[in-house]
């Protein structure tokens, strides 16, 4: 239970951190260099470009709007987890507007778009790592995805792409080429940082000395292994191929030591980018 407890605000504080980095990309970069976006942040952009609201405040009750058909139509889970970024993340923008200096960082729109690409892509990835969202227009592809079966990334990007486009019409053309590409740029980090983590390394090894290999990985990179039954295409031979999954950094020290054991092993090794059980995402068991 009290670990329970310890993982749940572990969850929340990195959900607000998510939406903190996200809000400092805005008021740092995109606002000051008046650079364009999707998602609620871009269209809010149009609408307080005609109606004198505060964007905080349109952020506000637009996440608040999806907030609801989220809750109707995905069910009070998603709601859950979304709560907080409905919330924090207009209050944040509005409370950040205040700090002094925050928007004198770089009068470069390249690099304004580059930091601020790369901070939205990290601030989202981290919201949805632990199991939420950020709200707003990243409801809608979820709910089409569930009613009519949408792929949720191409319901994204079109929303991003529709908005965009609203924004071309009090933009420059430079400036919606530096949309386009800060839509790439926090597309691109936002997949790293999913996968970061995540990812490990497979390795297949194909030797006559696979018993002491397979013992090898077992009692002393603490490993689990598969041994799995294989035969050579030219001679025929029946033998044994040995499986496992370890980490990026474990790969050099379990190259050297099949090496050790039989230096002719032959040694398949690829990267997977999740792996899910005993020793990876649950606790291992020693018998």
């Amino acid at each position: 239970m009290k670990r329970r407890i310890l993982l749940n605000c572990k969850n929340i504080l990195m959900i607000l951190l998510g939406n903190l980095i996200y809000t400092l990309a805005i008021t740092m970069f995109i606002l000051p260099n008046g650079l364009i976006t999707g998602g609620t942040t871009g269209l809010s952009l149009v609408v307080t470009r005609y109606i004198p609201i505060p964007m905080s405040a349109f952020i506000l009750t637009s996440n608040v709007i999806m907030f609801l058909i989220g809750f109707v139509v995905l069910g009070k889970k998603f709601a859950i987890t979304t709560l907080i970024s409905t919330f924090f993340y207009p209050f944040c923008l509005q409370a950040t507007g205040y700090i002094k200096g925050i928007n004198d960082f770089t009068d470069n729109p390249l690099l304004a778009t580059i930091c601020a690409g790369i901070m939205i892509g990290f601030g989202i990835g981290i919201v949805i790592k632990e199991g939420a969202s950020t709200g707003g227009l990243d409801i809608p592809p979820l709910v089409f995805n569930k009613k009519f079966g949408w792929s949720v990334s191409v319901c994204l990007y079109a929303i991003d792409f529709t908005i965009l486009l609203m924004q071309m019409l009090f933009s420059s053309k430079e400036k919606t080429l530096y949309g386009i590409l800060l839509v790439l740029i926090y597309s691109v980090v936002l997949d790293k940082v999913l996968l970061n983590g995540n990812a490990k390394t497979q390795v297949k090894i194909v030797s006559k000395k696979y018993d002491e290999i397979n013992t090898m990985i077992i009692h002393q990179l603490d490993r689990g292994s598969t041994l799995m039954n294989a035969e050579t295409g030219f001679y025929g031979n029946i033998t044994k191929v040995v499986l496992t999954v370890i980490s990026s950094r474990e790969l050099a020290k379990l190259n050297e030591m099949v090496l050790s054991i039989d230096p002719n092993a032959f040694m398949i090794i690829n990267q997977v980018n999740e792996v899910k059980g005993r020793g990876f995402t649950l606790d291992k068991v020693y018998h």
